[in-house]
């Protein structure tokens, strides 16, 4: 494994200035739906050339084709609503708000594909392996809880993740079809699951949160056991990152063991920017032949990381787990939110730490070699 493939990031970019500007006058229904895919299409050209100017080796489209993170999977499936839930987003200076989360108002059926298409494109134009994100199952849970779906729709949950999982394998078939080798699953409930606070409000609404974190973790096993053995496929671990805000503290010892071995993954995406998410010691139980990309560098605080505290951080994750194992990448994405009616704040990010911040990981990755 090349130093460059010791490097990833997470997958949504920092839409360019005409790219907002025509996103928001086609929802007020200024701009026509084929000139604002003429403005994506051209972001994303670009946004494909800065990932490989970097010297990035998996680039994405920078999401630019949805309002957010979860959005394509939310809008190319009917059957969603979207509305605070009963976790909260916060801040260390006391700014707080209502998280939104997806519930079901029907039965779930899919009306166009969900990242397929947005992978077509982005292939035809990267010289670079193409990599393609969506939320997994879970984002359609946590956070309303029993009250996630519409009791007229679904009878019973079984029967609303059925539904759910069928949609995903439909997809990930779609993506193979087109050559996609590289999917990435993005999961915050399994991370928030750490958090004491949030681990009482599922216990209030008669959850156990540590069958929450099996069934999780099932769900993402069932939702990608068709896939062919040539798609690699990622999963991102979040606190949650809406311009800077979060949902939840705690280190990953709670679920490490059962998120490193009962997960049928190929690497992880790990949050590791702050004393929030813990030491290194989970990362003991990660096993051969997998990965783990440590989110050392921050997408909410806009100080660019030196490459010696970064080369630091390394040295002291490599007692717990082999140096070939491990990589680096942001905390998050650089625009998760980016469309969000839920946003407080503006984001913290711009172009130019964008870009340092990724040439900064590059850059350490290549110092540090990459066997494996």
């Amino acid at each position: 494994m090349s130093a460059a493939e010791h490097v990833d990031h997470v997958g949504s970019l920092l839409r360019p200035p005409a790219l907002t500007e025509a996103w928001f006058a086609h929802e007020q229904g200024k701009l026509s739906a084929d000139k604002l895919a003429a403005e994506q299409d051209a972001a994303i050209r670009d946004a494909v050339k800065l990932q490989e100017e970097i010297g990035l080796a998996f680039v994405t489209d920078g999401e630019f084709r949805r309002g957010g993170w979860s959005r394509g999977f939310l809008t190319a499936v009917d059957g969603f609503g979207f509305k605070p839930s009963k976790l909260v987003f916060k801040n260390d200076r006391g700014v707080s708000t209502a998280a939104p989360a997806p519930f079901a108002t029907g039965k779930l059926r899919q009306k166009q594909p969900i990242v397929a298409g947005d992978f077509a494109f982005l292939k035809s134009c990267a010289h670079r392996r193409a990599k393609v994100t969506m939320p997994t199952p879970s984002h359609m849970h946590f956070g309303h809880f029993g009250e996630c779906f519409d009791r007229k729709a679904y009878a019973s949950l079984d029967a609303y993740f059925d539904d759910m999982i069928a949609i995903y394998r439909a997809e990930i078939a779609d993506l193979a079809r087109r050559g996609c080798t590289f999917l990435q699953l993005d999961e915050v409930p399994l991370t928030l699951l750490c958090d004491e606070t949030n681990r009482g409000i599922a216990k209030a609404q008669g959850d156990d949160p540590d069958r929450l974190v099996d069934l999780y973790i099932d769900l993402v096993n069932r939702a990608i056991a068709g896939r062919p053995k040539t798609m690699r496929v990622a999963l991102h671990l979040c606190r949650g990152n809406m311009q800077g805000l979060w949902m939840g503290d705690g280190g990953y010892a709670p679920i490490a063991e059962k998120l490193f071995n009962a997960l049928d993954v190929d690497a992880y995406l790990m949050e590791y920017d702050s004393p929030r998410a813990g030491d290194f010691a989970p990362l003991r139980h990660l096993p051969k032949g997998k990965q783990a990309f440590l989110g050392l560098v921050s997408t909410k605080n806009p100080a660019v990381e030196t490459a010696d505290a970064l080369r630091r951080k390394l040295d002291e994750a490599a007692k717990y787990a082999p140096a070939d194992r491990l990589g680096l990448c942001p905390q998050c994405g650089f625009a998760s939110s980016a469309m969000s009616k839920f946003n407080v704040l503006p984001n913290p990010m711009t172009p130019a730490l964008q870009r340092a911040k990724l040439a900064r990981l590059v850059e350490v990755a290549g110092q540090a070699g990459g066997g494996g």
